[in-house]
C-alpha cells in the first residue's frame, strides 16, 4: 500500500503540536510539528509510539513498511528523508527512543 493509503489508516494527530523524541540520556534529538511537510511523519511516529511504548527495532521496522514508497526512496537518496533515516539508524544501532507528546493546547505528557 501506499504511503498516502496508509496514513488513512493511522489514527488523527490534530490534538498534537509536535512528538519530541528523546534518547536513552534523557536529550530530545528530534521534534516533529504538526505543520506542512511533517504532519505523516507526525502521524507515523505517533502511531508506533502508541503501538510500541517507544520508537523500538521492531518499531522501527513497521515504520519503514509504512513509509511505503518513500524508503526506499530515502535508502537511495540518504539525507532527503531525516525521519525515515532515523528509523533506518535505530535498526542499524538497535536502540530506541521515546515519545513525548506536545498537545496543541500546550500540554505535554
Amino acid at each position: 500500500m501506499a504511503f498516502a493509503e496508509n496514513l488513512k489508516q493511522l489514527p488523527k494527530v490534530s490534538h498534537l503540536a509536535a512528538l519530541q523524541l528523546i534518547d536513552a540520556e534523557g536529550n530530545v534529538v528530534a521534534t516533529i510539528e504538526n505543520k506542512a511537510g511533517q504532519t505523516g511523519s507526525l502521524t507515523v511516529y505517533n502511531h508506533l509510539g502508541q503501538l510500541y511504548g517507544a520508537i523500538t527495532v521492531d518499531a522501527a521496522k513497521k515504520g519503514l513498511e509504512l513509509y511505503a514508497e518513500h524508503t526506499a526512496d530515502a535508502q537511495a537518496h540518504p539525507g532527503k528523508h531525516p525521519n525515515i533515516d532515523r528509523l533506518i539508524g535505530l535498526i542499524a544501532s538497535n536502540s530506541l527512543l521515546r515519545v513525548k507528546h506536545v498537545f496543541a493546547a500546550g500540554d505535554m505528557t
